[in-house]
């Protein structure tokens, strides 16, 4: 399986970046995961440190290299997070506990996985058409839902930003996941929070993404589109195409890291990797050639006068 990720997170007008985001892969199996800290509560962007890095941490020691249950490891790192969050509350006395939202998604075996918790989104897209997407936990959802007011009528609503579960609320959160659903050659994954989709609507995405080929550029395009109309919040969206379907190993084909996050390192240990090999390869080059150079030296006929040191008069 290939593929091509593309991750970025800008904080917007906002002072302090509270959205996370992160991605990591074992032989056969991916997991992305996008955080976004609640603002309106103490340590919005702790919670959403704890969130992802829980996640990652879990998908590290259980992907061997595949996870026995996809779905089942997702709603149960979901309310690990949860519980850790209250953890952290306590342990720092904190009048309040960190809160955030939060949806990972896991691909496996040529099928996709994910479950989400508030008003962080995923779509997916095949074709350059948009065929899957979660449902937020909000206030305006709702209301949609029961048909007071239309899809359109969202983006305007005052009450758009009001949600009704998250990660370190006062309650368990409700976990929304998905069914097993395959994924084709050329399906693209986007993973975002509300300051992409609160500014982008869905026709907008859908159209870009349609019109770009190009991963990063269609990625690029939409943040640039939301900084455009103000970017009032922390801008984050992690992205992955996927190529040829095969048995075998998850084979990295690009990866754009714009945010210097973890992605990052890898890319340096990557570089580090091909540097190591182009030294050694080089080493062994010069060396063979000295060999090769010592032979021919030694097969050249030697004078008489040496000779006779060598081994005397005959």
């Amino acid at each position: 399986m290939r593929f091509t990720i593309f991750q970025e997170s800008r904080k917007g007008s906002r002072k302090v970046n509270q959205d996370r985001i992160a991605y990591t892969f074992s032989r056969d199996t991916l997991l992305l995961v996008v955080a976004d800290g609640m603002g309106g509560h103490a340590g919005g962007e702790i919670a959403a440190q704890i969130a992802v890095r829980l996640f990652i941490e879990r998908f590290q020691q259980e992907a061997k290299p595949l996870l026995k249950n996809p779905l089942k490891f997702l709603q149960d790192t979901m309310l690990r997070a949860h519980a850790a969050l209250t953890s952290y509350a306590n342990q720092f006395s904190m009048l309040e506990t960190p809160r955030t939202t939060c949806v990972a998604c896991i691909v496996q075996a040529n099928h996709a996985y994910w479950c989400h918790v508030g008003d962080s989104r995923l779509y997916l897209f095949r074709q350059g058409g948009l065929i899957g997407s979660t449902k937020d936990h909000s206030k305006v959802q709702y209301l949609v839902d029961q048909g007071i007011i239309g899809a359109d009528e969202v983006m305007a609503h005052p009450d758009r930003n009001k949600i009704f579960s998250c990660l370190g609320g006062l309650v368990d959160p409700v976990i929304d996941l998905s069914r097993r659903t395959p994924l084709r050659n050329g399906d693209i994954l986007v993973l975002c929070t509300d300051g992409l989709w609160d500014l982008v609507s869905k026709r907008e995405l859908v159209s870009i993404i349609q019109e770009r080929k190009d991963l990063t550029k269609a990625c690029l395009r939409l943040i640039r589109l939301a900084n455009a109309r103000g970017g009032h919040d922390n801008i984050t969206v992690a992205a992955a195409r996927f190529g040829r379907f095969r048995k075998g190993r998850v084979a990295l084909s690009i990866i754009h890291d714009l945010d210097g996050g973890g992605s990052h390192a890898r890319i340096t240990r990557i570089i580090a990797r091909v540097v190591g090999v182009t030294i050694r390869s080089a080493l062994l080059i010069f060396i063979l050639l000295f060999i090769l150079n010592e032979l021919s030296v030694m097969e050249a006929p030697l004078p008489a006068e040496l000779l006779n040191r060598l081994v005397g008069p005959k």
